[in-house]
């Protein structure tokens, strides 16, 4: 095996991952961090994994909460950023909060004291060139300008985003569908459509008025003074649409022209939500036109309003704030190398994933993936049961590429949740024990439990996999 160093250009979470990874598994690696020679907008020290907005990783239940279940598959695969974050763990109930200065501490240590990595401080202005050989760009959703561009360059004018306009996406078995209704506007068959792409929540005149006044009051979060205003008609918050007028949304995206409720044909909606199917598996749907600067709580609350959605449990909610990502599906391969540059792989946020833990994730796939490439092995990803492996197909194609009206969709970051998560086989689903039905949410807890049991379990067979390929070499 060559002693030639890998690359690791970017030491926020997912670059620190990837490096540790690289490692460990006794391979060199050269960490390129450019802060200390030149700062970001929103970093304020030069340490490696600084977290740069709130201290908490979120959830740590692995028994019925998809980032619970992500910790525990990193701390599986022997996270650094982990075992760094469980050391300097701080009171938060539920979830895992840290000491964010301790922990970047630390990181930075671990890394520094390790006899196989080297940390360069400096800024690497474009992407790595080929006499590096294998190489990792994990610069974040604030990506310097030079790298950037070399990037489109490279790839094309369509390679980036960096303004992220998101809608709400919704667990499909949240939906009420016996007030909401399958139906594309007019009955149009699309590219791949059936006339019955979209579900509709049909509001009458008094809903839609309390509906557009929650929108007007409700409680906005600010943009960060570094972003900018990034407002342009293509996608003008929901709320901001709402104070042009209490016409304006039903003549925009809540127009209800072209669709008749399957529920009560002779009954004609003042106005009409619509959600459009957000993943290949078909367990999330967005909802259209609906990016909003509205907080998390605000939106939840408001949303509920909306008939068939009173129950509604979100896979994302909606913003719209500065965020340079690839379009990852159409130019990363399934173990995240560069189509144009298979020498070069991408890890954490400018992939496409968000969350400080989604993006730690991806920074481990990638250094296993190096790694492995390196001794001349062939790592599979982590199959779609696992919460990485979910994540994973999601940034390398689990949405859909095309919408009922033509034209290419988007691709979105998106946090880990169970909607990308393989369906579970029919039985799966335990009911109490001694109740021949599920009452209440009961249906809901018992399937977030068994898609986690069966996430850890497939997760430790995989990592047991690729251990045994290992030591067969």
């Amino acid at each position: 095996m060559s002693n030639t160093p890998i690359h690791v250009v970017g030491g926020g979470l997912a670059g620190s991952e990837a490096a540790w990874q690289i490692a460990e598994a006794g391979i060199p690696v050269v960490l390129h961090e450019m802060r200390r020679v030149r700062g970001t907008e929103a970093h304020k020290t030069d340490g490696l994994a600084e977290l740069v907005c709130s201290n908490s990783f979120r959830s740590d239940d692995a028994t019925a909460n998809a980032v619970g279940v992500i910790h525990a598959e990193m701390r599986l695969a022997g996270s650094l950023i982990m075992a760094m974050a469980d050391k300097h763990q701080v009171p938060a109930g539920g979830a895992l909060a840290v000491d964010r200065e301790g922990f970047s501490a630390a990181v930075t240590r671990t890394l520094a004291e390790h006899p196989l990595v080297t940390l360069e401080r400096g800024e690497v202005e474009g992407l790595p060139p080929e006499e590096w050989g294998t190489s990792i760009v994990a610069t974040g959703p604030l990506t310097a300008p030079s790298l950037a561009e070399s990037i489109r360059a490279a790839t094309g004018e369509d390679a980036l985003a960096f303004f992220d306009a998101i809608a709400p996406i919704v667990h499909f078995d949240s939906i009420d569908m016996d007030k909401a209704w399958f139906q594309s506007r007019y009955d149009k068959v699309g590219p791949g459509g059936t006339g019955k792409d979209y579900i509709n929540c049909p509001l009458d005149k008094e809903t839609y008025e309390r509906f557009v006044a929650a929108l007007v009051e409700g409680d906005r979060a600010a943009f960060k003074e570094w972003e900018g205003t990034p407002y342009f008609d293509g996608c003008l918050p929901i709320e901001v649409m709402a104070e042009r007028g209490p016409e304006t949304l039903r003549h925009g995206p809540m127009k209800p022209m072209g669709l008749t409720n399957a529920h009560d044909p002779e009954t004609k909606a003042y106005a009409v939500v619509q959600l459009r199917q957000d993943n290949a598996l078909g367990t999330l749907y967005n909802m259209v036109g609906f990016q909003t600067k509205l907080k998390y709580g605000a939106q939840a609350e408001i949303f509920r309003m909306i008939p068939g959605l009173e129950n509604a449990e979100f896979a994302r909610l909606g913003g719209l704030h500065r965020n340079t990502y690839l379009n990852s599906p159409v130019l990363l391969d399934e173990t995240l190398r560069l189509k144009a540059r298979p020498h070069v792989r991408f890890a954490g946020q400018i992939t496409g994933c968000e969350g400080y833990v989604e993006s730690a994730a991806v920074g481990l796939m990638t250094g296993r993936f190096t790694a492995a490439e390196r001794r001349g092995e062939t790592l599979s990803a982590p199959p779609q049961t696992t919460a990485m492996g979910a994540l994973l197909a999601h940034i390398t194609g689990g949405h859909l590429a095309h919408q009922e009206e033509g034209g290419k969709r988007s691709f979105q970051p998106m946090n880990v949740n169970f909607g990308l998560f393989a369906p579970l086989d029919p039985g799966a689903i335990q009911k109490p024990e001694g109740q021949k039905r599920f009452r209440g949410k009961e249906k809901s807890v018992a399937k977030k439990a068994a898609l986690s049991r069966r996430a850890l379990a497939d997760f430790a067979a995989w990592l047991a996999g690729a251990e045994t390929r290992q030591a067969a070499e």
